[in-house]
């Protein structure tokens, strides 16, 4: 009896502790101390929040310099998040910032599964949800192409390539059509099989240096080109 209940209490454990986690989804609480000291750390002329998942998280880590040097670029990445997390966290990561614009880089996880199938038509919305609420609050949008991928190292065999192009594509006459900045990284990034080359990615998803200084312009040009814009 006693071992029954001993088993029944580290079930209870389990679920109480799963659902406080999944209270957090989408990680309200990781940046929120660091938002608390934003202005003290980011001047308010041109701020620019990047907005993403591991591939921007991972920027400051590889080339802490590039957001040093640029003491207005607010980093509010969380690695292995989809869209529809990232939406959630919007508007204390983005909007509450109040910044000149925000660069997203989102999609690929969603692409990959990481918190269950989606259609690229749920990963497109979420995006343009995104945009449309940095619109409403006077934030000009930078909309970045998702980088090219041949295989998820951690789910194999969904062969993205094809999907990322697609949803790519759509991004591109989106922004287009509303007058927003595309950032294409693809184009400059992808091999002859639509993925990332190892000279720029160990695991064929994330950048490494060499892939991040290809970014970098991209990105700087993209911002001066944002901020011009009426």
């Amino acid at each position: 009896m006693n071992g029954i209940k001993i088993i029944l209490t580290l079930i209870l454990a389990g679920i109480l502790s799963s659902g406080a986690f999944a209270q957090d989804w989408p990680a309200l609480k990781f940046y929120q101390e660091a938002n608390q000291h934003a202005d003290q750390d980011h001047p308010k002329k041109n701020r620019i929040v990047f907005l993403g998942n591991s591939i921007t998280e991972g920027w400051s880590k590889t080339d802490p310099e590039f957001f040093s040097q640029h003491k207005n670029y607010i980093n509010r990445g969380i690695s292995g998040q989809t869209t529809p997390q990232i939406l959630l966290r919007f508007r204390q990561d983005v909007i509450n910032l109040k910044p000149s614009a925000v660069v997203i880089l989102a999609g690929t996880n969603d692409i990959a599964g990481n918190t269950g199938p989606a259609t690229l038509e749920e990963i497109f919305g979420n995006l343009v949800s995104m945009m449309e609420l940095a619109n409403a609050n006077g934030i000009k949008v930078i909309i970045s192409s998702i980088l090219p991928v041949y295989d998820y190292p951690w789910k194999k065999g969904l062969a993205p390539s094809g999907k990322i192009r697609e949803l790519n594509g759509r991004l591109k006459k989106y922004a287009m059509e509303h007058r927003l900045t595309y950032l294409d990284y693809h184009s400059a990034m992808k091999d002859d099989k639509n993925g990332l080359p190892e000279n720029l990615s160990g695991d064929g998803v994330h950048p490494n240096m060499v892939g991040y200084k290809i970014m970098e312009p991209l990105v700087q040009k993209a911002i001066q080109a944002s901020l011009k814009s009426q």
